[in-house]
């Protein structure tokens, strides 16, 4: 193994709020620092992002976690040790850890560009340990390289709630104009600075009654904001809904124009009711995103250092893990929430 190169202690032990079973509270836990194997890197975690995908797993809502497991999947860290001299980042390098932690390279999707419908995949905080502790191995090739102003805990949601944002945004085509987002939390914040950069109309729905959440919006540069049972005066050209709500698709679907496309970024939802069928007439498309590629993932980082993208979090230590998933469960965050770690804060 390839050390730091600058005398750094690797500790035996480090910190982790570990998922024991689902639908219970995290458990802190000491757990021996991961040792990484070939292909992989050692990395001493800086923040790592609390996401709505964290409360599915938690909650029995997405099956078949791994457990113990260590949630989280939004991680920003320093590299500590890599396998290889030839690895693509390097001791001491700062990267961002995405949901994406493997793929075989070898199915049908790897092999036509679709890496992240793999059948082999692992993912970073559900079958593979993630980022709510001190340390963490991973794969180095599905790690990304941050910008500068990326490379602290401002970055971590931009690992996955911008990433699986800007994967949704792309699903809507180049010559859409208005754009609905349903549900103003981690990812639209992200998104809507993007896609407001590129001359897009943002109209942003809300839980009724979240005028917090609608005065967000607009400081963002909405043009449009109110509860999802409300309608804003023009038709949308596309509509993402990144809310687990199932009745918010032949809502989307009524508040777009003629050929619009409306897309599911959420990786959860609640049971869709059945709609007539001309909500979906006139060649509407209604379709869903499933996690991510690293081609989304470096077309993003790049285009958000660009805008440049700010993101707005809400910081919380390590052994606050729970308070911050009850905060995210009852709403009580805007933005984007982040856990920093004890040692670094």
């Amino acid at each position: 193994m390839q050390s730091t190169g600058n005398s750094t202690t690797i500790p035996k032990t480090m910190q982790a709020m570990v998922l024991e079973a689902i639908g219970r509270p995290l458990v802190m836990k000491i757990l021996p620092v991961p040792v990484p194997a070939e292909g992989q890197v050692l990395v001493k975690i800086i923040a790592c992002g609390v996401c709505r995908t964290d409360l599915h797993i938690i909650d029995g809502e997405l099956t078949a976690p791994k457990l113990p497991l260590v949630p989280g999947h939004e991680i920003v860290a320093r590299v500590i040790k890599t396998g290889k001299e030839t690895s693509p980042v390097k001791a001491g390098q700062i990267i961002g850890i995405p949901w994406l932690g493997y793929t075989c390279g070898e199915c049908r999707y790897c092999r036509r560009d679709q890496e992240n419908l793999c059948k082999k995949a692992l993912f970073t905080g559900y079958t593979i340990d993630g980022g709510y502790a001190e340390y963490a191995v991973a794969d180095e090739r599905y790690c990304f390289p941050l910008p500068a102003q990326y490379a602290n805990a401002s970055g971590a949601p931009l690992l996955c709630a911008g990433l699986i944002g800007y994967r949704s945004y792309t699903m809507t085509g180049e010559r859409v104009k208005n754009i609905g987002i349903y549900g103003f939390g981690a990812a639209a914040h992200i998104l809507a600075q993007l896609a407001i950069h590129q001359g897009k109309k943002i109209f942003a729905f809300t839980k009724d009654g979240d005028i917090e959440a609608q005065k967000f919006a607009m400081e963002l540069g909405a043009v449009w904001a109110g509860n999802a049972s409300q309608s804003p005066a023009e038709k949308m050209d596309a509509a993402i809904i990144f809310a687990p709500v199932g009745n918010l698709v032949p809502k989307a679907l009524s508040d777009t124009n003629k050929g619009g496309i409306v897309v599911c970024g959420g990786i959860h939802m609640s049971d869709i009711p059945s709609f007539p069928y001309r909500l979906l007439w006139e060649e509407r498309v209604l379709r869903s995103v499933a996690n991510l590629t690293r081609k989304d993932g470096e077309d993003f980082l790049k285009q958000a250092s660009q805008v440049p993208i700010h993101t707005q979090i809400k910081t919380y230590s390590l052994h606050q893990a729970n308070d911050t998933l009850n905060d995210l469960r009852c709403g009580r965050v805007h933005g984007a929430a982040v856990l920093i770690m004890d040692s670094n804060d």
